[in-house]
């Protein structure tokens, strides 16, 4: 009996050794959830470190604080609305398709349940936190909007559109696709929208918009059709 259990007995060995972008990415998953559940004070580096199951020291070691967690998981969030606008499809697209995929994209990142949770915590913290603030600002809004803005005026120097001011005016095309169902939702009114309400936003933002900046030759035909009708 000792016999054979020994001869079944097998060494544990080394534990498969984890790369260093697989654990930011294990610990980004973790101190969001941990950030969701408990808020951003009351969350220790040990507690992210437990529920990615790493050590603190490794933790540390990638990121040394964390408020360079939380920015590192804003981006990681930007990141994949970037991801999911695929350049080379909207550069070939038509251009109410391709402002259609942008703002469904932008709607589907902003109007999440996920994003709504860090937005309230961001308000909510950012007294005593004002790095969160600034991270969520430049890592999130700012990024998303640059990345809109810059193929408003793509469009623009195609003759596509006319806009004195693309980036006032990707602003308030950003407000017009999230700000009525984002406030409902984050004031716990309403819950976030599904994905054939947020296309639906974002087809009836698109036909407003154009409208609003289409070429003058085009503004003057829907006028003109406007009053032959």
């Amino acid at each position: 009996m000792v016999q054979n259990h020994d001869i079944e007995k097998k060494p544990r060995g080394r534990p498969q050794v984890r790369c260093d972008e697989d654990t930011r990415g294990v610990l980004i998953e973790a101190a969001n959830k941990q950030f969701h559940e408990n808020g951003y004070a009351a969350v220790s580096i040990a507690a992210i470190a437990q529920e990615a199951g790493v050590s603190t020291k490794t933790l540390y070691r990638l990121f040394p604080t964390k408020a360079d967690l939380f920015s590192e998981m804003v981006s990681n969030r930007t990141e994949r609305f970037l991801m999911a606008l695929d350049p080379g499809t909207l550069a070939t697209a038509e251009l109410r398709q391709g402002l259609e995929r942008m703002l469904m994209a932008y709607g589907m990142l902003t109007l999440s349940q996920d994003t709504i949770t860090i937005t309230r915590l961001v308000i909510g913290e950012s007294d005593r936190f004002p790095e969160l603030a600034s991270s969520f600002y430049d890592k999130a809004i700012m990024r998303t909007n640059a990345s809109m803005e810059n193929w408003l005026r793509r469009q623009v120097e195609h003759g596509l559109i006319k806009l004195e001011d693309p980036h006032a005016a990707c602003g308030m095309l950003r407000g017009m696709m999230i700000m009525e169902p984002q406030r409902a939702t984050m004031l716990r009114q309403l819950p976030p929208p599904n994905i054939e309400e947020i296309a639906s936003r974002a087809r009836m933002c698109v036909d407003i918009f154009l409208r609003g900046c289409a070429a003058y030759d085009s503004a003057e035909h829907i006028h003109a059709k406007n009053v032959d009708g």
